[in-house]
């Protein structure tokens, strides 16, 4: 199927046909974003950098998404919103929220007790989770799972 990148390409072109002008200033951010690591690294990047720089570009989105919202700015919200869904397309399929909840209890059961701290439950999931949960989720879970075990 080739590259990333190559699919970004790809798919850029069929967008500069289709004159789908949001898709296509989307998919030339990544394709930037890409350039700017091959210049940061001297080398062309790898399938696990160029998916950081998707995940980097995705996660910029959302937090644009909410600064947005918070400013009462709905229509760049909703811009924002549509990139962002256009970016997600080019990463591997996310866990749900019970599947995140599944491995967090896993992980923190499987700590010792005097171990189970926010650091340790986070060092040990996040090796399961990186790239295919969001990172403020699991955070989230995580802590709600430690308030929980120590409620016991």
């Amino acid at each position: 199927m080739g590259s990333l990148k190559d699919r970004i390409a790809s798919d850029l072109r069929e967008a500069m046909k289709a004159r789908d002008q949001l898709r296509s200033d989307t998919l030339r951010s990544a394709l930037s974003g890409f350039t700017y690591k091959r210049g940061e690294t001297g080398r062309e990047p790898t399938d696990d950098e160029e998916l950081d720089v998707v995940r980097r570009l995705v996660k910029q989105r959302g937090d644009s998404i909410e600064e947005y919202t918070k400013a009462g700015r709905t229509e760049l919200a909703e811009k924002e919103r549509s990139e962002r869904e256009i970016l997600l397309r080019y990463l591997p399929q996310q866990k749900s929220e019970a599947e995140i909840r599944a491995i967090v209890t896993s992980a923190v059961n499987a700590l010792p007790p005097e171990g189970r701290n926010q650091g340790a439950a986070m060092k040990a999931v996040m090796g399961q989770l990186r790239g295919i949960a969001d990172g403020k989720l699991v955070a989230q879970i995580v802590q709600e799972a430690l308030q929980g075990d120590k409620s016991k």
